[in-house]
């Protein structure tokens, strides 16, 4: 099955005023698969087409990896290769979706890895994301469009690394932080927390079940210029 959006005549009629960029995109938030909101694939998919975007960015964390963190796992929880195997199965249809995307490689995503590191095992051993997925996406630290940086985020707002940097930034990593900052000087930058796509009931995310709530949402940047959130409702 084709997942992927057709915009409609109606929608590119709708933006044509905002702007006219060659590249729209489309950022998504934080999913830590499997433990994402079962509503987040539409909303995103939904997000592409009534924005026209034509480019696709994950922001980070595609993967949990609860069972494998170096804090303490639910003993009731899966195994970490029951966690893979069906984080594996939804990551498909994100791939289905968007065969072509950017992903900034988050904290979560490096759990394994660091294990890895850490027992002193080769990265020769080492399988690669792509390989362990079933995807061919550009997995990268930091990537760059339209003089625009987007990275995970840890460490700081979105707003800080923006003025640190003097560049416009997007972020994820912070789940319960949704919003997009101008920031006017000698130049104009501006800051996005694109929010996230994780369900908030699930057991790897009970750290957080007395805190606030997750900002459920996505990103849209249109050229590099216009950038704002779309909060999933």
């Amino acid at each position: 099955m084709d997942y992927r959006p057709r915009l409609s005549s109606r929608y590119k009629e709708a933006i044509k005023h905002l702007t006219k960029p060659e590249r729209k995109i489309l950022i998504i938030g934080d999913l830590h698969c499997p433990f994402e909101h079962p509503d987040y694939f539409d909303h995103c998919l939904k997000a592409y087409d009534l924005f026209g975007c034509n480019q696709v960015i994950f922001i980070g964390d595609i993967l949990d990896a609860h069972a494998s963190s170096r804090w303490e796992s639910n003993p009731d929880g899966y195994s970490p290769q029951n966690e893979l195997e069906l984080a594996i199965q939804h990551v498909e249809k994100w791939n289905k979706a968007f065969p072509v995307a950017d992903v900034v490689i988050g904290n979560h995503d490096r759990i394994v890895m660091r294990k890895a590191f850490t027992g002193a095992i080769p990265s020769v051993w080492i399988k690669s994301y792509n390989e362990v997925l079933g995807t061919n996406w550009n997995w990268v630290n930091r990537v760059e469009y339209d003089n625009v940086q987007y990275i995970h985020g840890e460490g700081s707002t979105a707003r800080t690394r923006a003025k640190n940097d003097m560049q416009s930034t997007v972020q994820g990593h912070r789940h319960t932080e949704m919003e997009t900052v101008h920031m006017f000087g000698k130049e104009h930058i501006w800051s996005m927390q694109t929010g996230c796509g994780i369900d908030a009931t699930t057991y790897a995310m009970a750290y957080a079940k007395d805190y606030k709530k997750p900002a459920l949402g996505c990103g849209i940047v249109l050229g590099g210029k216009i950038a704002f959130n779309y909060p999933m409702l």
